[in-house]
């Protein structure tokens, strides 16, 4: 098997777990200390995060296809975060998830293949990537056969200072780099018709400008971020939708939540089943896309 069909295997394997679980949910295993549950902040810090981070995996299990750790809410502690990190994608794989790993490289040359093989022997599926430094940041990684994510329209308000800046030509920097995700992209189709190389795009922009990067990246599966704590809606979504398609893994959409999964206000004791039925819910509540 060459690495290019692996790479198109990890979005095959990303379409047929979001129809096997009916959502395109994901949630971000993003462990922040001082927002642990009570009872684990009696313990050492590293213990700590290890301890929520294999709890999380064990009560979201079955209800959504995808998890997205955070890299750096484990890059923190060294050594010991590493270790954390990788235990947390072997069990997600374990308990059948598909593995996003947030660490949004942007190198390039050997310095990104280093990153690819990493991330690879990791076991991680996907991994986020910055491309402004141009497609040799992001062909490594599906050399390494890896499903990427790259940046092209983040949930963050200042990201405008950037993204939309406008070039000689008329379009805006968020244009360029979309049609560049597409153009690389075209040549990683599997089976599903989506391509291995997606772009990030988050939920907080306008509908129009969703429209306009669905039109410049027909395949793309779009990682999502910004529903839930950063403001962003379900409706916020559906432009972002590929158009006359029946199942949640042609939606070409995967949409995550961290904290408002993570740490639900619900009041209970019970932290685990307080995460559970919080993933339920956003789970249940990306449902409505397909329809």
């Amino acid at each position: 098997m060459s690495t290019m069909s692996t790479a198109t295997n990890q979005i095959d394997q990303l379409v047929s777990a979001i129809d096997e679980h009916a959502t395109p949910a994901c949630v971000g295993i993003d462990p922040v200390f001082s927002k642990l549950p009570e009872q684990l902040r009696s313990t050492a810090e590293v213990e700590a995060i290890e301890t929520f981070s294999m709890g999380v995996l064990e009560a979201i299990q079955g209800t959504v296809p995808v998890i997205k750790p955070q890299s750096a809410c484990f890059e923190r502690y060294g050594s010991a975060g590493y270790a954390i990190l990788e235990k947390v994608i072997t069990r997600g794989r374990e308990l059948g998830f598909v593995v996003i790993l947030d660490a949004k490289r942007g190198d390039i040359g050997s310095s990104a293949q280093h990153y690819a093989e990493g991330a690879a022997d990791m076991g991680a599926h996907f991994i986020t990537v910055s491309p402004y430094m141009g497609p040799s940041t992001i062909e490594p990684f599906l050399d390494a056969g890896l499903g990427v994510f790259a940046l092209a329209r983040t949930s963050n308000p200042d990201s405008d200072a950037v993204q939309l800046n406008e070039l000689a030509d008329g379009r805006r920097v968020v244009h360029a780099i979309s049609s560049m995700i597409a153009t690389m992209g075209s040549t990683m189709t599997g089976k599903s018709g989506l391509s291995a190389l997606g772009a990030v795009v988050g939920a907080t922009k306008a509908a129009d400008e969703m429209s306009v990067l669905r039109e410049l990246m027909p395949t793309q599966m779009f990682l999502v971020p910004g529903v839930g704590a950063q403001g962003g809606t379900v409706d916020d979504v559906r432009p972002m939708c590929r158009p006359g398609v029946r199942s949640s893994g042609q939606l070409g959409v995967i949409v995550n939540a961290s904290r408002s999964v993570l740490y639900p206000d619900s009041g209970g004791s019970d932290w685990q089943q307080n995460i559970r039925e919080a993933a339920i819910d956003f789970a249940d509540s990306l449902r409505s896309l397909a329809n």
